[in-house]
């Protein structure tokens, strides 16, 4: 009773406004909790919309015009662009040239979940062969190319190699469509093949080593150590894996366009995009390919994701 009295006395003699300071501090710093994460967000919300989002919405609407890329006014012509790529066989039979990527692809996961695995145990340098796996990724794509194209020449490092075994032939590894996109295939698989390991690899150490002891104590092999331990342990990084191969494979440039520029019926997708637009500019029509690139890379990352979930993995 004396402390209901109190506190009354309290609120009698104490002005409204007094009263009221603490809530109005208490609802700023709520408000500026609330806007912190908004403030650092906006630095890079702003370079992701000027650099990415922007440049998109242009190539979209560009998309649905006869644009050359030089004149002031570029010409609305609906879905003309569009119509074009799907009719002219010449125009979409480069997707076929794809093929030899995603083949490559399915070869550099093989490789290096083999190698990630093989690694991740204790082996007589494997720091050094870990490094020589990952090399390649460091090395400029360009630079690459350039190597490449020497080491597949008539009479080049390749040939010479051969000739040291015996083997001697007059082929031109770059001179049919088959030899080189097999041949450009091999060097992606050559260059990617690191990146892959390296996730693979520390998805794998991810792994509690509780887990290989007590299958060790079961008289479990390495094969039931990798198909029942590490496969699902590393599920979301190889969903993750094959995503990006697959769409990479779809997006083919750099190599193709440094060793070939795209002759020998080595032409991707991209390659041809980069032509339309600054080649024979026909900037609309090169807008509206990549556009139809980007929906084919969004679908077939949707069909994946729906085939192979990315369900949670509780291995403990």
């Amino acid at each position: 009773m004396t402390h209901t009295t109190e506190q009354a006395t309290f609120e009698a003699v104490t002005p409204a406004s007094k009263r009221a300071a603490p809530a109005r501090a208490h609802r700023r710093a709520r408000t500026w909790r609330l806007l912190t994460p908004w403030l650092f967000l906006l630095a890079p919300l702003a370079l992701l919309i000027t650099f990415t989002y922007a440049p998109i919405a242009n190539m979209v609407a560009y998309s649905f015009t006869d644009w050359d890329g030089v004149s002031p006014a570029p010409h609305y012509t609906g879905v003309e662009n569009y119509t074009e790529i799907f009719t002219r066989e010449d125009l979409f039979q480069v997707f076929f040239v794809s093929g030899y990527y995603l083949a490559a692809s399915a070869v550099q996961i093989v490789a290096a979940l083999y190698f990630a695995t093989v690694l991740s145990f204790d082996l007589r340098f494997r720091n050094f062969f870990k490094g020589v796996l990952f090399f390649p990724s460091l090395v400029n794509g360009v630079a690459i190319g350039f190597v490449f194209l020497y080491f597949f020449q008539d009479g080049g490092t390749l040939d010479t190699v051969l000739g040291f075994f015996g083997v001697h032939t007059d082929h031109a590894w770059l001179g049919t469509p088959v030899s080189a996109n097999t041949s450009l295939a091999g060097v992606s698989v050559w260059r990617y093949l690191g990146m892959n390991f390296v996730l693979f690899l520390g998805a794998i150490q991810s792994i509690p080593g509780e887990l290989y002891e007590a299958s060790e104590l079961d008289g479990a092999s390495r094969w039931h150590q990798f198909r029942y331990i590490i496969l699902p342990g590393i599920k979301p990084v190889l969903t993750l894996t094959v995503i990006l191969s697959v769409s990479g494979s779809l997006a083919a440039f750099e190599i193709p366009y440094i060793m070939t520029g795209g002759a020998t019926g080595t032409e991707t997708f991209v390659i041809q995009t980069v032509k339309l637009a600054f080649q024979f500019n026909k900037t609309g029509l090169a807008s509206a390919a990549a556009v139809v690139l980007l929906l084919i890379v969004l679908a077939v990352t949707w069909v994946q994701r729906r085939l192979v979930p990315d369900d949670r993995v509780d291995l403990v």
